[in-house]
């Protein structure tokens, strides 16, 4: 099966099967584009730590001691100061949330920061009850969220924790779960909600 790419906004979504034993891994993935803002933000910020530098050059002596009246030096430590502060903001910025689908097992949710780091989330198919779509609402926004229903849990899990992609991405997730832990009564939704597609 050829994978299966969506891009909606600044949202890609992309579905993947790999064949192994005993049954297909199912991996989805949602990622965010965000090379072009990374460029903004560098500029944004070697901009503000040169003029927050120049503040102080002309406030304490301090900087007199460690730029002293040189202006390359006070560019030097603007970009230093810029870069320092980009790197922290950057270490918590998401690149991409994937679900991985095992059916005889269960399902991992995983985290993938700018920085590398990844978190990794598994949840025993035993152990869910049943995905479900859910639209929040709030004073500013209204988007739309996937969660399971847990086993002996009394909060949601949500599959998203950082990312909020459209419904349309988030719909082959929730009917790829359904099929996972074979919910009757949710392939029975999917297959109305198909024919209400195809009419």
């Amino acid at each position: 099966m050829d994978p299966l790419v969506i891009t909606k906004g600044r949202y890609t979504y992309a579905h993947d099967v790999k064949k192994g034993p005993p049954e297909a891994i199912d991996v989805h993935h949602i990622m965010v584009a965000g090379g072009f803002m990374f460029c903004t933000y560098a500029l944004l910020f070697a901009i503000t730590g040169f003029l927050i530098l120049l503040l102080l050059l002309n406030i304490t002596s301090v900087c007199q001691v460690l730029m002293p009246d040189k202006p390359v030096a006070s560019v030097l430590w603007s970009f230093t100061l810029a870069g320092f502060t980009l790197r922290q903001l950057l270490r918590k910025q998401v690149e991409k949330e994937s679900v991985v689908i095992l059916p005889a097992f269960g399902v991992q949710l995983e985290t993938t920061y700018k920085s590398g780091r990844t978190v990794h989330h598994f949840v025993p198919i035993g152990k869910i009850l049943k995905p479900v779509l859910n639209e929040c609402v709030t004073p500013v926004t209204c988007y739309w969220s996937l969660s399971l229903i847990l086993r002996g849990e009394e909060e949601l899990l949500l599959v998203f924790k950082e990312l909020y992609p459209p419904v349309t991405m988030l719909v082959p997730i929730w009917k790829a779960l359904c099929a996972a832990i074979d919910d009757k009564n949710a392939l029975a939704c999917i297959q109305i909600a198909t024919l209400d597609d195809a009419l």
